[in-house]
């Protein structure tokens, strides 16, 4: 169960909704790489740099760092043979709201996103939307929600391949009594999130 003191919060799997958006199965052909687009922002928010970028459709990447030169390399290593700008045309509405998120202005980022992921992925990928801002829930409890109750592990890999950090909360996915787990920017990003969040409910 997600938790969330002084009360708790409990999903079932039957109150799990699907909140669309755009994903792009199995990724992409070298050919539509090479058509593809994407316009990408560094931004330097209160909590370190991120890099955001996004195509015609919505958001593709957020990825979080200490180095502005070391996630930006780290970005466009994510999309050989695609058209990348550094150009925040169409992006800046949704930076500020990020950075609204970080600074504890607003709780829920319900940005359009065109990510690519397997179906398994996509999967995952939904259900964390649901988690409630300032709440965890498990891997295994992502699992069962999903209809794969023995695929915790599976949870785990989709969480590691989501490119979409904070609007994709994976960082509010956690191992078995209160274990951190893993996080794809590292633990002390995680920690800081999860903190950020819980400090910005208490107030």
């Amino acid at each position: 169960s997600f938790i969330l003191h002084p009360s708790s919060f409990i999903l079932h799997p039957s109150s799990f909704i699907l909140h669309p958006f755009d994903i792009i199965i199995d990724g992409l052909s070298v050919g539509e790489n090479n058509r593809m687009r994407i316009n990408f922002t560094i931004v330097d928010s209160s909590l370190g740099s991120l890099v955001v970028g996004a195509t015609q459709q919505g958001i593709c990447a957020v990825n979080l760092g200490d180095y502005d030169s070391v996630i930006k390399t780290g970005f466009l290593a994510q999309y050989p043979g695609v058209t990348v700008h550094l150009d925040d045309t169409g992006i800046r509405k949704w930076v500020d709201r990020i950075n609204n998120y970080i600074n504890g202005e607003e709780f829920a980022l319900n940005l359009p996103l065109d990510v690519r992921g397997t179906d398994f992925q996509r999967q995952v990928w939904q259900a964390l939307q649901t988690i409630p801002y300032g709440m965890t829930s498990t891997y295994s409890e992502i699992a069962e929600i999903i209809g794969y109750p023995k695929a915790a592990r599976a949870v785990g890999n989709a969480c590691g391949a989501n490119p979409v950090a904070l609007i994709i909360p994976c960082h509010r996915v956690v191992g078995k009594n209160n274990n951190l787990g893993g996080y794809r920017w590292g633990r002390e990003w995680k920690k800081t999130l999860l903190a950020m969040e819980q400090a910005a409910i208490a107030s």
